[in-house]
């Protein structure tokens, strides 16, 4: 089965990832995963950690000559800011006052801080929110880039952009043509369908941040050539709309998710939300619209997957709110730590990350897993048989 595991500090020496799973075979194109660890460094918006790290992938494990050999995949990015916190976050030197300071004692509301120190017991926040920053999912990203190259190699094909920052929302109409949407996107800073919009954007995140304030928006992917039938309706746990769910939430910042016309669907009437079905001689069954996003029972059923994301606005804000300091209790101003204004667009990318290794997983549950000649064979095979249904 696939899966991964992500290791490392914001601040730390590196970040390290294990991703299992992948089939031997498969030609890793580390320019890609390259350009999207730098497209997640984009966005207006953004802080000035981005302009210390220039994030590229070093592979160390599980890929010989480029190619994939069917065993864990080892990653590392290496976090060039560590050089600044390398007594701090010393991941072996014994405590002294020297490499103490810096103590994080009052908990930014809405962030991790607080409720992470109560759990494991941590009275220096910093070693919470070393881990729970949105740094990790640098290797999030450097792992989904993976898994998008592996679902290109069976004719599937995912974006993620921004749809609404803020107050400011994209055009009613969204396409579903993922080529389409990459063209349109790569044109602006703010990974949005319509250029025109975005210098109203720009005052936008300008004016909050001399505010001191931050921003959130909506997300939304779009994955195309996925064949009808993957993820299952015989179990709750093993609905795929359900995992790619639970994987978008478990995004930073995420507190909502939409499959399809998602909330807009429970105050529509049936009739205009269910996707009528066609047929067509030599194609198969289709369906009309694609309200749904993609999705029958907890299957896929052969429409593009449309999956849409909340994210709220970064917590750490430089005009900080009220908090209590957790070593006297007093009421005092939350911890001000580096942080952006909006993080929506690299946040756009690490949804799409998600999203993409949820499909990539589903893909070799349902088929081979170890060979990717194999794997591409059954998933050709399987389409033929769709196609005579």
């Amino acid at each position: 089965m696939m899966n991964y595991m992500t290791a490392g500090e914001s601040h730390g020496p590196q970040l390290t990832g294990i991703l299992e799973g992948v089939p031997a075979g498969l030609h890793l194109d580390v320019d890609a995963i390259n350009a999207a660890l730098a497209a997640r460094q984009g966005g207006y918006g953004r802080g000035s950690r981005q302009k210390i790290e220039h994030d590229t992938v070093q592979i160390v494990g599980g890929v010989r000559h480029g190619i994939t050999m069917g065993g864990p995949i080892a990653l590392v990015v290496a976090n060039r800011d560590h050089a600044h916190w390398g007594e701090i976050m010393d991941p072996v030197a014994p405590e002294t006052p020297e490499n103490t300071l810096r103590p994080v004692n009052r908990p930014r509301p809405g962030h991790a801080d607080l409720v992470g120190g109560m759990k494991y017991g941590h009275r220096d926040l910093r070693n919470v929110l070393e881990r729970s920053s949105a740094r990790e999912t640098a290797m999030r990203v450097a792992i989904g880039a993976i898994c998008k190259q592996l679902l290109q190699a069976v004719g599937v094909d995912l974006v993620g952009y921004v749809e609404q920052v803020g107050s400011v929302a994209g055009p009613a109409e969204q396409p579903l043509d993922v080529q389409a949407i990459n063209k349109a996107i790569t044109s602006n800073d703010m990974r949005m369908l319509d250029d025109k919009q975005v210098d109203q954007i720009h005052e936008l995140i300008d004016d909050t941040r001399r505010a001191g304030n931050t921003l959130g928006g909506i997300i939304r992917v779009v994955a195309t050539g996925l064949p009808a039938g993957l993820g299952s309706y015989v179990s709750w746990d093993q609905k795929l709309d359900a995992k790619i769910a639970a994987a978008v939430m478990g995004v930073n910042a995420m507190k909502g998710v939409e499959i399809g016309d998602g909330f807009k669907a429970a105050t529509s009437l049936g009739s205009d939300v269910m996707d009528e079905i066609d047929w067509h001689e030599g194609e198969g069954f289709d369906r009309l619209t694609d309200h749904l996003g993609g999705f029958e029972g907890g299957m896929t059923n052969g429409m593009p997957v449309i999956v849409k994301a909340a994210m709220k606005p970064i917590p750490t804000l430089y005009k900080a709110l009220q908090s209590v300091d957790v070593t006297n209790h007093e009421v005092k101003k939350a911890n001000v730590e580096r942080s952006d204004t909006t993080a929506i667009v690299p946040a756009s990318i690490v949804v799409e990350s998600a999203v993409a290794f949820e499909l990539a997983r589903a893909l070799t549950d349902t088929f081979d897993d170890n060979k990717l000649a194999r794997l591409q064979q059954q998933v050709a095979d399987y389409r033929e048989e769709l196609r005579e249904f």
